[in-house]
């Protein structure tokens, strides 16, 4: 098992729940700011930023990232990594989702493999612009759903049709409904069809994500925690707040005997996994 310092990344809101759900889930720059806040005390590495409408409802939208960029900057300055999502969240088209991250340019997105290319037809557009991003110094975390997902992948980059060299990828363990609860038993699936020299985290639905994320940092992995995939503790309760969960999280990893990078650590981190160095390791 790899001793590396781990990535903690909070999640904190996600492209569908909302106050309903939970009264603390962040959903406008104010709240996300005071979140990062307290998530960067509880240990976060990095956060992953959805921004809303005024009425809750999941937007991709350049000039709303940059306002919610720039009020949790105002708040952890450079204290925390910031990525993006590219997420449809059952509103955008494949180009549509490529359109606003060519408009914005972010330091940091994550992109669903089955969302940009599932169709056959997307594949040609949504390379070149994964590939255009990759040369702009963009840092791309690509979400898989299920180990025929990360098999896809693989192939699209045998294929040239994303950027070649080592990948950070997202392993999702669960979903929303039926079931909605993450089983750890389907972690080694995606570890079967990963290829060497890949970086890898895991993010997982209900309150077996503890578990999930536990045994993703005993093997090597890294972690993504908080309210877009899990609302709940261990117990079935809710938990008080995305903090709360992060600092579930950090004690689970210090148990594997690795400790959280910080967030000038993730950057050195990414760009050594986005390039063809591999002379520098953490």
């Amino acid at each position: 098992m790899s001793l590396s310092p781990c990535l903690l990344m909070v999640a904190p809101n996600g492209a569908r729940r909302v106050y309903q759900d939970h009264p603390a889930i962040p959903l406008t720059p104010e709240e996300l700011a005071r979140d990062a806040q307290e998530c960067l005390a509880a240990g976060a590495s990095a956060m992953h930023v959805h921004v809303r409408e005024a009425s809750g409802r999941h937007l991709l939208d350049a000039g709303a990232y940059q306002d919610a960029i720039n009020a949790i900057k105002e708040t952890v300055g450079d204290q925390l990594l910031l990525q993006v999502t590219s997420e449809a969240g059952g509103r955008y088209s494949p180009s549509e989702q490529r359109d606003v991250m060519e408009a914005f340019q972010p330091d940091y997105v994550s992109i669903a493999v089955r969302e940009w290319f599932g169709d056959a037809h997307e594949v040609q557009a949504s390379g070149e612009l994964c590939r255009y991003l990759a040369s702009r110094g963009t840092h791309i975390q690509y979400i898989v759903y299920s180990p025929e997902d990360l098999t896809h992948f693989n192939r699209l980059r045998e294929q040239g049709d994303v950027p070649n060299g080592p990948a950070f990828l997202l392993f999702v363990l669960g979903r929303y409904a039926d079931p909605p609860i993450a089983d750890p038993s389907r972690l080694p699936g995606f570890l079967q069809a990963l290829v060497a020299g890949d970086h890898w985290a895991v993010c997982a639905f209900g309150p077996t994500e503890g578990d999930c994320l536990a045994l993703a940092a005993q093997q090597g992995g890294h972690t993504r925690a908080g309210f877009e995939n899990n609302l709940w503790r261990a117990d079935g309760q809710l938990a008080t707040n995305n903090a709360e969960l992060v600092a579930t999280t950090k004690a689970r990893i210090e148990a594997t005997g690795r400790r959280v990078m910080s967030a000038s650590e993730a950057r050195r981190f990414l760009v050594i996994n986005n390039s063809a160095n591999t002379g520098v390791t953490l």
